[in-house]
């Protein structure tokens, strides 16, 4: 008797409907095409300073270019000489970039073959500072007669470390 009631009561196959997983990929997968297409990704080769990297060993004679980002000020100054000039903050509370695109303009045109620079950040510099700096450090926008505007180069070798701590007042 088991037998015959096992053989009548047979589960049916179940259908998977996969209807509503298919419209969902109709629509995600060009939408993640679409957006993929516009997301580009910036790649800059920084040099990070060696432990071999001595201060003052190098010849005196070359620039050793330094931003120091301090939280109330850019520093721009050379490894042997010192501080060259110091950039305050604006009224605005922001850091004065186009002050310090104009310094590095005016060594550049004393140093027009020199490439590299180093940008020295205190503990608790924002990460947007940091870019901000790299920018202005790295190129800047001129007018041009025959093509408009275009980017031209300051200093594109960036090494990054950390700020000389300063001497405690008083």
């Amino acid at each position: 008797m088991r037998r015959q009631w096992r053989r009548r009561h047979r589960p049916e196959a179940v259908e998977l409907n996969i209807t509503a997983f298919m419209n969902l990929m109709v629509i995600l997968v060009p939408f993640l095409l679409i957006t993929a297409v516009f997301s580009q990704v910036a790649i800059l080769e920084l040099t990070l300073p060696s432990a071999n990297d001595q201060p003052g060993v190098d010849d005196p004679l070359t620039l050793q270019l330094e931003v120091i980002v301090r939280p109330t000020r850019l520093e721009v100054g050379e490894r042997n000489r010192g501080l060259l000039t110091s950039l305050p903050m604006t009224e605005d509370g922001q850091y004065d970039y186009a002050a310090l695109r104009d310094t590095l303009k005016r060594i550049k045109a004393k140093y027009p073959d020199k490439l590299d620079a180093s940008i020295l950040l205190e503990p608790d510099i924002e990460y947007d500072v940091l870019v901000q700096v790299m920018d202005t450090v790295r190129l800047y926008e001129a007018v041009d007669a025959g093509a408009g505007v275009i980017k031209a180069e300051l200093f594109p070798e960036i090494s990054i470390g950390d700020a000389p701590v300063l001497a405690q007042e008083g």
